[in-house]
């Protein structure tokens, strides 16, 4: 009994004993490392933010995209809409399909080859036809065709440093009103020029006497070379006034229809010549202005004569 005893008491005092071994080998086990862990979180956190973030890139790049498309589809009715809208499409839409009437016609009555022939000669009658009732001036779409042959004329010395203003009112009084106008007011290097343009009746001569007087047919034109006078006379004192020297405009008139029998010629100080001559008129001359003084007279011109459109 006792050695039985005993053995319970040794195997009593061996249990403390393995408790002991058992926490030194739980001691002996690798330590936990916080900052790993925070690192971990860390590395977790950044991935989930952004599969977050990849994911609304691509919702908004597909809602960019749609709205995209929309727009397109949009616009494509709108772009037609505009084309069918621009009055030189319209035209040349009637134009074409007027030709392919006529070539169609033609081509099953006198073959293929006179009714392509007569197409061609459509488009090519017609756009010429439109060319002399076009103006470059936008609001000037009633002008003459006399004035719209010496607008062309003039458009092509604006390489040479020339600038132009149109259907110019003068005077202006206090109310501005005006009781003149200028067909065609030239700035450039050889001086400033006022022309007019006229259509005469192309059966009846032109003659003059003595370089004072001005005769179309029986008709004395005393009135109208007066009134070309008076208007540069205007224009001369309104753009002197403006830039502080002194601006003398040259007044001219440029006929269409009669036979001119002189290049030019000087009549009550008016310089008169075929229209078609308008451009010689100004080339040949002296120049007497740079391009500053063509600048600031034409900026002063362009202020102080307004524009005055045919109604």
């Amino acid at each position: 009994m006792a050695i039985t005893e005993r053995g319970k008491g040794q195997g009593a005092r061996g249990q403390p004993g393995e408790e002991t071994e058992r926490s030194r080998e739980d001691q002996h086990e690798a330590p936990v490392n916080p900052l790993r862990e925070s690192a971990e979180e860390a590395a977790q956190s950044t991935a989930q933010t952004t599969a977050q973030v990849t994911a609304e890139d691509a919702a908004a790049e597909d809602a960019a995209a749609e709205a995209a498309a929309q727009a397109a589809a949009e616009e494509e009715p709108r772009g037609a809409a505009a084309l069918l809208g621009d009055p030189q499409i319209r035209q040349w839409a009637w134009r074409v399909g007027i030709a392919v009437v006529v070539g169609a016609v033609l081509s099953v009555a006198l073959g293929v080859r006179l009714g392509i022939a007569a197409a061609v000669l459509v488009v090519v009658v017609d756009s010429v036809r439109a060319s002399r009732k076009d103006s470059s001036v936008a609001a000037w779409k009633k002008s003459s065709a006399a004035e719209r042959r010496t607008e062309k004329q003039l458009k092509s010395l604006q390489r040479n440093g020339y600038r132009v203003l149109h259907a110019r009112a003068v005077p202006r009084d206090d109310e501005g009103v005006s009781d003149g106008r200028i067909d065609h007011l030239v700035i450039g290097p050889s001086g400033v020029y006022a022309i007019d343009s006229e259509k005469w009746d192309k059966r009846l001569p032109v003659r003059t006497q003595s370089h004072l007087k001005l005769f179309h047919g029986p008709f004395n034109k005393k009135d109208r070379l007066d009134e070309a006078r008076w208007e540069a006379e205007q224009a001369s004192r309104i753009i002197a006034g403006r830039v502080g020297f002194e601006v003398p405009v040259q007044p001219s008139v440029a006929i269409y229809g009669p036979s001119i029998p002189w290049k030019v010629m000087r009549v009550r100080d008016v310089d008169v010549y075929a229209g078609n001559r308008a451009r010689a008129y100004l080339r040949r001359r002296p120049k007497i202005l740079t391009d500053t003084d063509v600048q600031r007279i034409f900026t002063a011109a362009e202020e102080a004569l307004p524009p005055k459109y045919p109604d």
